[in-house]
């Protein structure tokens, strides 16, 4: 856990990030270099984490890999105390941190129809002790029995997808990740799993996105969030209940999301949170009431025209976020402040027009620090991300995309 000192200098950089991001400190790191780039501030990034680990009050994290995509960073974040394990978003990926030796405990938070990389998984000892996969139907035991037989291998380690959705009579609130909404439902399955052989049930996981994954927009909005956290609540431990009978107790139930760590903390049923977006400050966060993380991660663009007294070009920019399409999904510009996107071009793919009165004093190779909207996606544009800690670059680390790594 973070000291309360720490705790202090965590709000009051916080209250510096509003409004100078990127750091001084940082951008005078990088300054002498040729853009384009990408820059993580470590110590921001690390404050961070100690951050969410505060909010989590102890209850641990598991890393939502998705939201890092850098190795050597999962590696940093695992040394925290009150992070624990990981949650990946493809099994590919998890064979390969496992094979990495980054963790022995993974939990792949969607499910695979990847018929090779279900047989690596069922194939190998040391995976089935430490791989856990996401099931939601009787489909997905069929389609990973038809892989290999349950005779043939070791007992695989599942978790049953809860629909953590606020469901307002046929509407649907929030993501629709799976089937399994009701206690009667979550209940059948798990008897479903216990009576089949190959399979042993270890954990329940239940993302509710449309609290931690959904900005405070108006007061409506937030309503809406507290309304949805409070049927979740009820709906989860009755679940949580129901399962536990039919298989005694589960290794863990994973809730929440860097957005709702403490609403879900809050619930004596979960166990962990399945975390990672508030490492790295994105610019969807900019927007949360509750909490505010600092900038730690950007992508920095150079200025290569002047079409204008109050204009400039960068190269590149489209960077935009999946999910969908608004304002809120194309990047945030960080710095030089007063530049903003055109609504004739937006974020350009290959070039994109900023307009301001700041861009007069600009001139060509200038630096332009963009964050993205989401966390992790900015990885898979860039081969490696330059680290700064203390004023200094102290190293350069591969994406995935950088290691070769490309994961759907």
């Amino acid at each position: 856990m973070i000291s309360e000192t720490t705790a202090r200098r965590v709000v009051s950089r916080r209250i510096l990030n509003l409004v100078s991001t990127p750091r001084p400190a940082v951008r005078e790191a990088v300054a002498h270099l040729d853009a384009p780039f990408s820059v993580l501030d470590l110590d921001n990034a690390l404050a961070n984490a100690g951050d969410m680990v505060r909010r989590a009050a102890g209850t641990p994290i598991r890393l939502a890999t998705k939201s890092v995509r850098i190795r050597p960073l999962i590696q940093r974040l695992l040394t925290i105390d009150g992070i624990a394990g990981l949650l990946s978003y493809s099994l590919g990926e998890a064979l390969w941190l496992a094979d990495e030796g980054i963790c022995d405990d993974i939990l792949v938070a969607y499910p695979s129809a990847d018929r090779q990389l279900l047989h690596q998984l069922m194939c190998g000892e040391a995976y089935l002790r430490s791989i856990t996969v996401m099931v939601d139907s009787a489909e997905h035991l069929d389609f990973i029995d038809a892989v290999v037989p349950p005779t043939e291998r070791g007992n695989l380690r599942v978790c049953i997808d809860i629909d953590a959705s606020l469901a307002v009579g046929p509407v649907h609130l929030g993501a629709r990740r799976s089937p399994v909404h009701t206690v009667g439902q979550a209940r059948a399955l798990a008897e479903l799993i216990s009576d089949r052989d190959g399979f042993t049930l270890v954990g329940l996981m239940a993302y509710e996105g449309q609290i931690a994954g959904t900005t405070d927009s108006s007061p409506l909005v937030s309503a809406v969030k507290r309304l949805s956290a409070k049927e979740l609540a009820g709906r989860r431990a009755a679940i949580v209940a129901a399962v536990s009978a039919v298989d005694g107790d589960l290794e863990f139930v994973n809730g929440g999301g860097t957005g709702s760590i403490e609403s879900t903390v809050a619930e004596d049923a979960v166990t962990e949170i399945g975390a990672g977006s508030g490492v790295v400050g994105p610019g969807l966060f900019d927007n949360y009431s509750s909490f505010r993380p600092l900038s730690a991660e950007w992508f920095v663009l150079p200025v290569v025209r002047r079409p204008a007294p109050d204009f400039i070009t960068v190269a590149g920019g489209g960077r935009i976020a999946s999910g969908p399409p608004g304002a809120d999904r194309v990047p945030v510009i960080d710095y030089p402040r007063g530049l903003s996107l055109t609504s004739a071009e937006g974020a350009g793919e290959v070039q994109t027009p900023l307009r301001g009165d700041v861009a007069a004093a600009m001139n060509l190779g200038d630096h332009v620090w963009f964050r993205h909207a989401k966390a992790g996606e900015q990885a898979e544009f860039t081969d490696s991300v330059l680290v700064v800690s203390d004023g200094d670059i102290i190293d350069e680390w591969p994406t995935y995309r950088g290691e070769g790594r490309i994961f759907t």
